[in-house]
């Protein structure tokens, strides 16, 4: 088994001399294979550069250390050999590249890679982020620990354990980690899509198409219009629709409205038809209306329905809306009659019906009502959301006190929707 102790830099070891079980110099170490593996890649192989390559196997290494590097085997019996392409070299393809620093919410640079024993085999186990790591790839470590005390600072160790990491460039999908997925699924959807933003188109579709569709869905209506077509553009179209089903109707309109008629109507067409419906008619509205900012996920019940039967309904539907403020009660002609509160709701008896303590009436607003007069519509009456009409008085969708932020947002800020 090779002898290896202690933490090991690649920098530390780069371009040191390879020596056979005789002394006899075979080359200078360029760059270290690893595996997939988990929670950990392993090296699996060194490639050492004389006056020809080899690629030496792990198993016969002797010694790996700052110091000395030397393999079991002799320099005359060894066969020049080339690296596969699809062998992942830590040097070549990690080193000064971006990774997503999970835990930071982030993108980094990879600085250094620290090298460490897990379960008797050497590991990429950590990503050296910090000043610490240019300096040793410099060979200024010590010297820029003097310096930086006598300024009273101290040289940070920024180190990233590998369990979370996760990559982003394509050919690396391999040394992605089943945990470093689920990770990269419990970022907030905002930093998610910063981060999506700041990588390259291929990089960014690499990183997208890691995410399962629930997280794709939350993460691509934060992005800017053009980024979304991007990903749009570079998804199967059987995933792009069903991302889009994912979606809050609204979101998904406000994303298809900024891609050409012909995909998004070819897209739609592949959608679950409930979801395609309650899309195309929020695309039917002008984008600065009541109707081109609402969506039609909201919860309405009859009025005749009991507050225990309500309450049973709201825990079964909850989970498919964006956001529960109030319960809107219909007659048979989805005509508004009134509003619950969730607040009134608790607060009722369970025989008690909805018409009871309903408030009535409602104010509402049309479907052309325009963006200025529905911010000073929520505002005015304070409104966490507000029901939108047609003129039968027919309940067609709410404006969220969320979609009226968006709008007092800079124009570069705000998510638009062009009707289709």
């Amino acid at each position: 088994m090779p002898f290896f102790a202690g933490e090991i830099f690649v920098s530390d070891v780069y371009k040191k001399h390879v020596l056979d079980q005789t002394g006899e110099e075979i080359g200078r170490l360029r760059d270290i294979i690893i595996g997939v593996g988990e929670p950990f890649p392993a090296v699996t192989a060194l490639v050492v550069t004389g006056s020809e390559t080899y690629i030496l196997p792990w198993d016969i290494i002797n010694l790996f250390n700052r110091r000395v590097i030397s393999v079991t085997a002799l320099a005359s019996n060894l066969t020049p050999s080339a690296v596969s392409p699809t062998d992942i070299l830590i040097y070549r393809d990690l080193l000064d590249k971006q990774i997503v620093d999970i835990n930071g919410a982030k993108l980094v640079r990879v600085n250094d890679l620290e090298l460490g024993d897990v379960k008797g085999r050497l590991c990429l186990v950590a990503a050296d982020i910090g000043l610490r790591g240019i300096l040793r790839r410099l060979g200024w470590e010590r010297q820029g620990e003097k310096f930086l005390s006598a300024l009273h600072y101290q040289l940070q160790h920024k180190l990233i354990s590998w369990h979370y990491v996760q990559t982003i460039e394509p050919r690396l999908n391999r040394l992605t980690l089943t945990v470093s997925r689920q990770k990269v699924s419990g970022l907030h959807p905002a930093d998610l899509a910063q981060i999506i933003s700041e990588v390259s188109q291929k990089e960014r579709s690499a990183l997208f198409g890691s995410l399962d569709v629930d997280t794709a869905a939350e993460a691509l209506h934060e992005l800017e219009p053009q980024v979304q077509a991007d990903i749009i553009d570079d998804l199967s179209k059987e995933r792009a629709s069903d991302i889009l089903e994912r979606m809050p109707p609204d979101e998904a309109a406000d994303v298809l409205g900024d891609l050409p008629e012909a995909k998004a109507q070819e897209l739609i067409g592949l959608m679950e038809k409930e979801e395609a419906e309650d899309v195309q008619e929020l695309l039917e509205h002008e984008e600065d209306t009541a109707g081109g900012l609402m969506t039609t996920e909201y919860l309405a019940f009859p009025p005749g329905m009991t507050v225990g039967d309500a309450v049973t309904e709201l825990r079964l539907e909850a989970p498919d809306v964006e956001s529960v403020y109030y319960l809107y009660v219909l007659d048979d002609q989805e005509r508004l009659l009134g509003v619950v509160s969730l607040k009134s709701l608790i607060l009722a008896s369970a025989q008690t019906r909805l018409e009871e303590i309903m408030k009535a009436p409602v104010k509402t607003l049309p479907l052309d009502a325009g963006e200025e007069d529905v911010a000073e519509f929520i505002s005015k009456y304070n409104l966490l959301a507000a029901p939108v009409v047609d003129e039968n008085m027919a309940m067609r969708g709410i404006v969220t006190v969320d979609d009226v932020v968006d709008f007092l947002l800079p124009p570069a800020s705000r998510k638009k929707r062009r009707k289709l």
